[in-house]
Protein backbone atom coordinates (compact mmCIF):
# COMPACT_ATOMS: atom_id res chain seq x y z
CA UNK A 1 0.00 0.00 0.00
CA UNK A 2 3.08 2.74 0.85
CA UNK A 3 3.69 2.41 -2.77
CA UNK A 4 1.00 3.21 -4.07
CA UNK A 5 1.23 6.38 -3.10
CA UNK A 6 3.54 9.64 -4.38
CA UNK A 7 3.97 11.37 -1.00
CA UNK A 8 3.31 10.59 2.81
CA UNK A 9 -0.62 10.23 3.85
CA UNK A 10 -1.36 12.41 6.22
CA UNK A 11 -5.23 11.20 7.02
CA UNK A 12 -7.36 8.27 5.91
CA UNK A 13 -10.69 7.31 6.04
CA UNK A 14 -12.05 3.76 6.15
CA UNK A 15 -15.75 2.85 5.73
CA UNK A 16 -15.55 -0.95 5.64
CA UNK A 17 -19.44 -1.64 5.41
CA UNK A 18 -19.96 0.82 2.44
CA UNK A 19 -16.97 -0.72 0.63
CA UNK A 20 -14.98 2.66 0.22
CA UNK A 21 -11.41 4.49 1.18
CA UNK A 22 -10.14 7.77 0.30
CA UNK A 23 -6.90 9.27 1.93
CA UNK A 24 -5.15 12.67 1.10
CA UNK A 25 -1.31 13.24 1.38
CA UNK A 26 0.94 15.56 2.50
CA UNK A 27 0.71 17.44 -0.75
CA UNK A 28 -2.62 17.99 -0.67
CA UNK A 29 -3.62 14.76 -3.08
CA UNK A 30 -6.48 13.04 -2.85
CA UNK A 31 -6.30 9.07 -3.38
CA UNK A 32 -9.28 6.76 -3.19
CA UNK A 33 -10.72 2.75 -3.82
CA UNK A 34 -13.59 0.94 -3.55
CA UNK A 35 -16.73 0.83 -4.82
CA UNK A 36 -16.16 1.91 -8.41
CA UNK A 37 -19.06 4.36 -9.17
CA UNK A 38 -17.05 5.92 -6.13
CA UNK A 39 -13.67 6.38 -7.94
CA UNK A 40 -13.69 9.53 -10.69
CA UNK A 41 -13.01 8.09 -13.68
CA UNK A 42 -13.07 11.03 -16.10
CA UNK A 43 -16.97 10.39 -16.87
CA UNK A 44 -18.96 13.39 -15.26
CA UNK A 45 -21.76 11.78 -14.44
CA UNK A 46 -24.23 8.49 -15.37
CA UNK A 47 -28.33 8.69 -14.84
CA UNK A 48 -29.57 11.07 -13.43
CA UNK A 49 -32.46 10.29 -11.02
CA UNK A 50 -34.75 13.33 -11.41
CA UNK A 51 -34.24 16.08 -13.66
CA UNK A 52 -33.42 19.27 -12.43
CA UNK A 53 -31.73 22.48 -14.09
CA UNK A 54 -28.17 21.18 -13.28
CA UNK A 55 -29.28 18.17 -15.83
CA UNK A 56 -28.27 19.76 -18.92
CA UNK A 57 -25.17 21.22 -17.81
CA UNK A 58 -24.01 18.07 -16.48
CA UNK A 59 -24.84 16.20 -19.83
CA UNK A 60 -22.98 18.49 -21.71
CA UNK A 61 -19.67 19.36 -19.68
CA UNK A 62 -16.98 17.60 -17.52
CA UNK A 63 -17.62 20.19 -14.55
CA UNK A 64 -20.39 22.98 -14.96
CA UNK A 65 -18.51 24.69 -11.89
CA UNK A 66 -15.54 26.69 -11.96
CA UNK A 67 -11.86 24.33 -11.87
CA UNK A 68 -9.57 27.03 -10.46
CA UNK A 69 -9.62 27.59 -6.74
CA UNK A 70 -11.17 30.71 -5.83
CA UNK A 71 -10.24 31.36 -1.89
CA UNK A 72 -13.46 32.39 -0.35
CA UNK A 73 -11.76 34.31 2.53
CA UNK A 74 -10.36 37.20 -0.30
CA UNK A 75 -13.78 37.85 -0.89
CA UNK A 76 -14.96 40.34 1.59
CA UNK A 77 -42.47 19.15 3.40
CA UNK A 78 -45.40 20.67 2.64
CA UNK A 79 -47.59 18.85 5.15
CA UNK A 80 -51.48 19.77 3.67
CA UNK A 81 -54.37 19.00 5.52
CA UNK A 82 -57.92 17.34 4.09
CA UNK A 83 -59.90 14.67 5.08
CA UNK A 84 -58.76 10.73 5.02
CA UNK A 85 -60.06 7.40 5.83
CA UNK A 86 -58.91 5.09 8.48
CA UNK A 87 -58.08 2.54 5.77
CA UNK A 88 -55.79 5.68 3.70
CA UNK A 89 -54.56 6.22 6.98
CA UNK A 90 -53.51 2.78 7.56
CA UNK A 91 -52.16 2.41 4.44
CA UNK A 92 -49.80 5.49 4.53
CA UNK A 93 -48.73 4.08 8.16
CA UNK A 94 -47.82 0.82 6.04
CA UNK A 95 -46.43 2.75 3.62
CA UNK A 96 -43.70 4.21 5.90
CA UNK A 97 -42.80 1.20 7.73
CA UNK A 98 -42.43 -0.52 4.13
CA UNK A 99 -40.09 2.23 3.24
CA UNK A 100 -37.95 2.00 6.73
CA UNK A 101 -37.82 -1.71 6.25
CA UNK A 102 -36.28 -1.68 2.63
CA UNK A 103 -33.91 1.64 4.01
CA UNK A 104 -32.76 -0.61 6.55
CA UNK A 105 -31.97 -3.83 5.13
CA UNK A 106 -30.60 -1.93 1.83
CA UNK A 107 -28.34 -0.54 3.84
CA UNK A 108 -27.44 -3.59 5.78
CA UNK A 109 -26.79 -5.26 2.20
CA UNK A 110 -25.19 -2.48 0.61
CA UNK A 111 -21.19 -3.33 0.20
CA UNK A 112 -21.44 -6.83 0.65
CA UNK A 113 -21.67 -7.43 -3.37
CA UNK A 114 -18.59 -9.35 -4.97
CA UNK A 115 -16.63 -9.42 -8.17
CA UNK A 116 -13.98 -7.22 -9.75
CA UNK A 117 -16.04 -5.28 -11.88
CA UNK A 118 -17.59 -3.62 -8.65
CA UNK A 119 -14.85 -2.87 -7.13
CA UNK A 120 -11.21 -0.75 -7.93
CA UNK A 121 -8.37 -2.70 -6.14
CA UNK A 122 -5.29 -0.04 -5.89
CA UNK A 123 -5.69 3.74 -5.18
CA UNK A 124 -6.60 6.28 -7.66
CA UNK A 125 -5.14 9.60 -7.78
CA UNK A 126 -8.02 12.05 -7.87
CA UNK A 127 -7.69 15.02 -10.30
CA UNK A 128 -9.05 18.25 -9.38
CA UNK A 129 -8.53 21.67 -10.55
CA UNK A 130 -5.49 24.01 -10.98
CA UNK A 131 -3.77 24.96 -7.47
CA UNK A 132 -6.17 22.35 -5.42
CA UNK A 133 -4.87 21.16 -2.20
CA UNK A 134 -6.91 19.24 -0.40
CA UNK A 135 -6.08 18.59 3.39
CA UNK A 136 -9.45 16.55 4.55
CA UNK A 137 -11.29 13.86 3.04
CA UNK A 138 -14.63 12.13 4.06
CA UNK A 139 -15.96 8.95 2.98
CA UNK A 140 -19.67 8.34 3.04
CA UNK A 141 -21.94 5.58 2.39
CA UNK A 142 -21.49 5.70 -1.60
CA UNK A 143 -20.12 9.26 -1.93
CA UNK A 144 -16.88 11.03 -1.54
CA UNK A 145 -16.18 15.29 0.20
CA UNK A 146 -12.62 16.85 -0.01
CA UNK A 147 -12.17 20.14 1.88
CA UNK A 148 -9.07 22.45 0.28
CA UNK A 149 -7.09 24.38 2.13
CA UNK A 150 -9.18 27.40 0.62
CA UNK A 151 -12.16 26.49 2.92
CA UNK A 152 -13.88 24.79 -0.72
CA UNK A 153 -15.55 21.20 -0.49
CA UNK A 154 -15.51 19.38 -3.54
CA UNK A 155 -17.94 16.07 -4.18
CA UNK A 156 -18.21 12.93 -5.88
CA UNK A 157 -19.90 9.58 -6.17
CA UNK A 158 -23.63 8.65 -5.66
CA UNK A 159 -25.94 11.35 -5.05
CA UNK A 160 -29.21 10.37 -5.38
CA UNK A 161 -30.51 11.66 -2.16
CA UNK A 162 -28.80 14.94 -2.74
CA UNK A 163 -25.93 14.23 -0.82
CA UNK A 164 -23.80 16.02 -3.44
CA UNK A 165 -25.71 18.96 -2.40
CA UNK A 166 -25.14 20.04 -5.93
CA UNK A 167 -29.35 21.01 -6.45
CA UNK A 168 -30.65 17.38 -7.85
CA UNK A 169 -31.10 14.21 -7.54
CA UNK A 170 -27.68 12.46 -9.23
CA UNK A 171 -27.21 8.54 -9.49
CA UNK A 172 -23.54 9.08 -9.98
CA UNK A 173 -21.04 11.75 -10.18
CA UNK A 174 -17.50 10.56 -11.87
CA UNK A 175 -15.70 13.57 -11.29
CA UNK A 176 -15.12 15.92 -8.81
CA UNK A 177 -17.41 19.03 -8.61
CA UNK A 178 -17.46 21.78 -6.48
CA UNK A 179 -20.18 21.84 -3.97
CA UNK A 180 -21.60 25.88 -3.46
CA UNK A 181 -22.13 25.58 0.07
CA UNK A 182 -22.38 29.74 0.86
CA UNK A 183 -24.34 32.64 -0.84
CA UNK A 184 -21.58 34.71 -3.17
CA UNK A 185 -22.03 38.50 -2.23
CA UNK A 186 -24.08 40.12 -4.66
CA UNK A 187 -22.37 42.89 -6.60
CA UNK A 188 -19.47 42.93 -4.26
CA UNK A 189 -21.14 43.96 -1.15
CA UNK A 190 -21.60 40.90 1.64
CA UNK A 191 -25.14 39.64 1.84
CA UNK A 192 -27.11 37.57 4.56
CA UNK A 193 -27.28 34.19 3.21
CA UNK A 194 -30.63 32.79 2.65
CA UNK A 195 -31.46 28.99 3.52
CA UNK A 196 -34.68 27.04 4.30
CA UNK A 197 -35.91 26.51 7.41
CA UNK A 198 -37.24 22.44 7.23
CA UNK A 199 -39.56 21.73 4.53
CA UNK A 200 -40.68 24.99 4.38
CA UNK A 201 -40.33 26.96 1.10
CA UNK A 202 -40.52 30.73 2.77
CA UNK A 203 -36.55 31.60 3.01
CA UNK A 204 -35.57 32.52 6.08
CA UNK A 205 -32.90 35.03 7.27
CA UNK A 206 -30.09 33.73 9.27
CA UNK A 207 -29.40 35.86 12.63
CA UNK A 208 -25.60 35.60 11.95
CA UNK A 209 -23.59 35.05 9.03
CA UNK A 210 -23.19 31.51 7.23
CA UNK A 211 -19.34 32.28 7.35
CA UNK A 212 -16.74 33.06 4.41
CA UNK A 213 -15.30 29.23 3.90
CA UNK A 214 -15.86 25.76 5.21
CA UNK A 215 -14.01 24.51 8.11
CA UNK A 216 -14.99 20.81 8.73
CA UNK A 217 -16.61 18.40 6.70
CA UNK A 218 -18.27 15.19 7.17
CA UNK A 219 -20.20 12.24 5.17
CA UNK A 220 -22.87 9.92 6.74
CA UNK A 221 -24.91 7.04 4.76
CA UNK A 222 -26.64 9.08 2.40
CA UNK A 223 -25.94 12.80 3.82
CA UNK A 224 -23.47 15.17 4.51
CA UNK A 225 -22.76 18.12 6.66
CA UNK A 226 -20.22 21.07 6.52
CA UNK A 227 -19.20 22.94 9.66
CA UNK A 228 -18.01 27.27 8.09
CA UNK A 229 -15.65 29.30 9.85
CA UNK A 230 -17.99 31.37 11.60
CA UNK A 231 -19.51 28.12 13.18
CA UNK A 232 -22.65 27.56 11.37
CA UNK A 233 -23.70 23.80 10.71
CA UNK A 234 -24.83 23.39 7.01
CA UNK A 235 -26.65 19.80 6.11
CA UNK A 236 -27.71 18.24 2.96
CA UNK A 237 -28.62 14.72 1.40
CA UNK A 238 -31.16 11.86 2.97
CA UNK A 239 -33.49 13.16 5.62
CA UNK A 240 -35.81 10.26 6.13
CA UNK A 241 -34.52 10.03 10.17
CA UNK A 242 -33.97 13.49 10.44
CA UNK A 243 -30.28 13.17 9.89
CA UNK A 244 -29.96 16.79 8.40
CA UNK A 245 -31.46 18.69 11.45
CA UNK A 246 -34.27 20.34 9.92
CA UNK A 247 -36.94 19.84 11.96
CA UNK A 248 -38.45 17.49 8.91
CA UNK A 249 -37.68 14.15 7.30
CA UNK A 250 -37.29 16.13 3.72
CA UNK A 251 -33.94 15.38 1.72
CA UNK A 252 -32.21 18.62 0.73
CA UNK A 253 -30.36 19.11 -2.39
CA UNK A 254 -28.13 21.57 -1.75
CA UNK A 255 -26.30 22.77 1.29
CA UNK A 256 -28.72 24.10 3.82
CA UNK A 257 -28.11 25.98 7.39
CA UNK A 258 -29.51 24.09 10.53
CA UNK A 259 -31.00 27.12 11.63
CA UNK A 260 -32.15 25.98 15.26
CA UNK A 261 -28.37 25.70 16.00
CA UNK A 262 -27.86 29.64 14.59
CA UNK A 263 -26.95 31.59 18.05
CA UNK A 264 -24.57 28.35 18.83
CA UNK A 265 -21.12 28.43 17.49
CA UNK A 266 -20.01 24.50 16.10
CA UNK A 267 -16.73 23.63 16.10
CA UNK A 268 -16.78 19.71 15.22
CA UNK A 269 -19.11 17.59 12.97
CA UNK A 270 -19.64 13.53 12.52
CA UNK A 271 -22.58 11.98 10.74
CA UNK A 272 -23.56 8.47 10.39
CA UNK A 273 -25.76 5.90 8.50
CA UNK A 274 -28.78 7.78 9.83
CA UNK A 275 -27.64 10.04 12.69
CA UNK A 276 -25.79 13.31 13.24
CA UNK A 277 -23.56 14.58 15.95
CA UNK A 278 -21.45 18.04 16.31
CA UNK A 279 -19.69 19.90 19.19
CA UNK A 280 -20.19 23.28 19.80
CA UNK A 281 -17.21 25.32 20.57
CA UNK A 282 -17.83 25.56 24.35
CA UNK A 283 -18.29 21.45 24.22
CA UNK A 284 -21.89 20.46 24.32
CA UNK A 285 -22.84 17.93 22.18
CA UNK A 286 -25.86 18.46 19.80
CA UNK A 287 -27.41 15.02 18.54
CA UNK A 288 -30.56 14.31 15.57
CA UNK A 289 -31.37 11.94 13.26
CA UNK A 290 -32.30 7.88 13.60
CA UNK A 291 -32.00 6.81 17.46
CA UNK A 292 -33.08 2.68 16.78
CA UNK A 293 -30.06 1.75 18.95
CA UNK A 294 -29.89 4.47 21.03
CA UNK A 295 -27.17 6.00 18.53
CA UNK A 296 -28.09 9.60 19.70
CA UNK A 297 -27.11 9.37 23.04
CA UNK A 298 -30.55 11.06 24.72
CA UNK A 299 -31.51 8.10 26.66
CA UNK A 300 -34.44 6.90 24.73
CA UNK A 301 -34.76 5.19 21.23
CA UNK A 302 -36.85 7.98 19.41
CA UNK A 303 -35.31 10.09 16.43
CA UNK A 304 -35.16 13.56 16.49
CA UNK A 305 -35.43 15.90 13.57
CA UNK A 306 -33.71 18.82 15.09
CA UNK A 307 -30.45 19.14 16.98
CA UNK A 308 -30.84 17.61 20.77
CA UNK A 309 -28.29 18.94 23.41
CA UNK A 310 -27.42 15.71 25.07
CA UNK A 311 -27.40 16.13 28.79
CA UNK A 312 -26.41 12.59 30.35
CA UNK A 313 -24.42 12.57 33.79
CA UNK A 314 -21.20 11.91 32.13
CA UNK A 315 -21.36 15.03 30.27
CA UNK A 316 -21.28 17.28 33.61
CA UNK A 317 -18.75 19.34 33.20
CA UNK A 318 -17.36 17.85 30.46
CA UNK A 319 -16.46 19.50 26.91
CA UNK A 320 -16.07 16.78 23.97
CA UNK A 321 -13.25 18.14 21.90
CA UNK A 322 -13.60 14.86 19.19
CA UNK A 323 -17.03 13.27 18.07
CA UNK A 324 -17.35 10.28 15.83
CA UNK A 325 -20.19 8.59 14.31
CA UNK A 326 -20.44 4.82 13.09
CA UNK A 327 -22.95 3.02 11.49
CA UNK A 328 -25.08 2.94 14.23
CA UNK A 329 -23.21 4.17 17.53
CA UNK A 330 -21.49 7.15 18.45
CA UNK A 331 -18.10 8.15 20.27
CA UNK A 332 -16.62 11.12 21.80
CA UNK A 333 -13.19 12.28 23.58
CA UNK A 334 -13.63 15.19 26.35
CA UNK A 335 -10.97 17.10 27.18
CA UNK A 336 -9.69 15.75 30.02
CA UNK A 337 -8.86 12.38 28.33
CA UNK A 338 -11.92 10.62 28.71
CA UNK A 339 -13.93 8.30 26.10
CA UNK A 340 -17.50 8.02 25.94
CA UNK A 341 -19.37 5.83 23.68
CA UNK A 342 -23.29 4.87 23.10
CA UNK A 343 -25.33 2.94 20.95
CA UNK A 344 -25.41 0.03 18.77
CA UNK A 345 -22.73 -2.84 20.37
CA UNK A 346 -23.58 -6.33 18.69
CA UNK A 347 -19.69 -6.31 17.96
CA UNK A 348 -18.63 -4.71 21.31
CA UNK A 349 -17.90 -1.87 19.36
CA UNK A 350 -18.51 0.65 22.16
CA UNK A 351 -15.31 -1.01 23.79
CA UNK A 352 -17.39 -1.43 27.47
CA UNK A 353 -16.51 -5.10 27.99
CA UNK A 354 -20.12 -6.92 26.51
CA UNK A 355 -22.48 -6.70 23.47
CA UNK A 356 -25.34 -4.53 25.39
CA UNK A 357 -26.41 -1.68 23.71
CA UNK A 358 -26.09 1.59 25.04
CA UNK A 359 -28.87 5.33 24.99
CA UNK A 360 -26.69 7.26 27.42
CA UNK A 361 -22.56 8.00 26.75
CA UNK A 362 -21.15 5.18 29.03
CA UNK A 363 -17.33 5.64 29.82
CA UNK A 364 -14.88 3.57 27.81
CA UNK A 365 -12.51 1.99 30.27
CA UNK A 366 -8.65 3.27 29.34
CA UNK A 367 -6.73 2.98 32.58
CA UNK A 368 -3.26 3.33 31.69
CA UNK A 369 -3.41 4.94 28.80
CA UNK A 370 -3.60 8.92 27.42
CA UNK A 371 -6.25 9.01 24.62
CA UNK A 372 -5.37 11.26 21.45
CA UNK A 373 -8.21 10.59 18.91
CA UNK A 374 -11.28 7.82 18.39
CA UNK A 375 -12.31 7.12 15.54
CA UNK A 376 -15.97 5.01 14.81
CA UNK A 377 -15.83 2.42 11.64
CA UNK A 378 -19.10 1.24 10.44
CA UNK A 379 -19.38 -1.66 12.99
CA UNK A 380 -16.17 -0.63 15.21
CA UNK A 381 -13.98 1.74 17.07
CA UNK A 382 -10.57 2.91 16.91
CA UNK A 383 -8.78 4.73 19.48
CA UNK A 384 -5.33 6.57 19.45
CA UNK A 385 -3.47 6.51 22.82
CA UNK A 386 0.01 6.96 23.87
CA UNK A 387 1.01 5.83 27.16
CA UNK A 388 1.88 8.15 29.98
CA UNK A 389 5.37 9.75 30.50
Amino acid sequence: MKQAFSHNCVEFIWKSQQSLSVSNTDTGEVYTWGWKECVPSGKVTRDLVSGGSFQKDIAGKPNTLPTEQVSPRSRGSNISGGLVSRTENRKAGEEMAKRRRIAAAKEESEGLTSGDEFFTVSPCLVTLGPGVRITSVAAGGRHTLALSDMGQVWGWGYGGEGQLGLGSRIKMVSSPHLIQCMEPPASGKERPPVVHRGSLNAPVQVPKAAGSYIKGIACGGRHSAVVTDNGALLSFGWGLYGQCGQGSTTDLLRPTCVSSLSSIKVERVAAGLWHTLCISVDGHVYAFGGNQFGQLGTGSDQLETLPKLLDAPLLDDKHAKTVSCGARHSAILTDDGGVLSWGWNKYGQLGLGDTIDRNIPSQVPIEGWLPEDVACGWWHTLLLAETPP
